[in-house]
């Protein structure tokens, strides 16, 4: 008798012990879809929000990977395996992965701020980490910018994060800053006149910030004047190039001289160096 009622209980355990290993499968198959579902949801929502597509994606998948965590734990403690151990694995685990990640985990998070915070935006000219170049790409890992000479530089985002950024397209304009020397002998209202001449010529030359043309300075052999003017981003270069040859041009016609820098170099005799027998 009880033999039979022993086993009578360990069937009932058995029992018990399937219809728990089943309720655990269940949840985890029904938890998983549920989880997916819950995560693509959270998508579109940020979509919706104009979220940047690869920050979403990111999101989308750090939401679905922590629903998934959740029900294994919970999967396995239907199961009647102990929690405790498990989360205390995990945790561990989790550790010694980001100290071995640290600086890919340095890079995510400043890719994740650069995302949002947006400093500058793909096809903004900039200074970043030390390189100069146009912005093809953001990604979580890090910036591609294209060099000036179409060389591409892949630079860490924790490198971008940790310095100053210089963006020169973000208000749309830039300001022409140039230098130039007349002679002392020049007529230095006359020059300056001709250059506001050449701003008012110029139709790329805004005239909010109004261009101006200052005196800087008295050079060893030459008064020096500093020409300021604010243009759109993309007329930089063309805009200085047509000014600087526009003053060239100008100048000389008006008999305006530029002067060259001049050295002369004398020997004293009996100051020369030994040289060799």
């Amino acid at each position: 008798m009880q033999e039979l009622l022993s086993r009578l209980h360990l069937s009932q355990g058995v029992i018990t012990s399937l219809v728990n290993i089943g309720i655990a499968i269940a949840i985890l198959l029904i938890g998983l879809w549920l989880a997916a579902r819950v995560a693509n949801f959270a998508r579109r929502a940020m979509r919706r929000a104009n979220v940047d597509e690869t920050l979403s994606g990111f999101l989308r998948n750090v939401i679905n990977g922590v629903l998934v965590a959740m029900l294994i734990v919970m999967a396995l403690q239907q199961a009647g395996v102990p929690s405790a151990p498990l989360v205390a694995a995990l945790g561990a685990g989790g550790l010694a992965i980001g100290l071995a990640l640290q600086g890919s985990l340095s890079n995510l998070a400043w890719g994740v701020l650069l995302i949002v915070f947006r400093p500058f935006r793909v096809g903004d000219f900039i200074t970043a980490g030390g390189v100069d170049g146009t912005v093809e790409s953001v990604s979580l890992m890090y910036t591609l910018l294209v060099m000036a000479d179409n060389r591409e530089a892949v630079v860490p985002n924790a490198k971008i994060g940790s310095d100053a950024i210089i963006n020169f397209n973000r208000r749309g304009t830039r300001r022409i800053e140039l230098r130039v020397n007349i002679d002392y002998k020049a007529d230095m209202g006359r020059a300056m006149e001709v250059i506001r001449e050449l701003y008012a010529a110029d139709a790329r030359i805004l005239r909010d910030p109004e261009p101006g043309v200052w005196t800087e300075g008295l050079g060893e052999s030459a008064v020096v004047l500093v020409l300021r003017a604010h243009v759109r981003s993309s007329d930089v270069w063309g805009t200085q190039t047509d000014l600087v040859r526009g003053v060239k041009e100008r100048f000389g016609a008006e008999g305006i001289s530029i002067p060259l820098t001049r050295r002369q170099l004398t020997t004293v005799e009996g100051h020369l160096p030994d040289q060799a027998a």
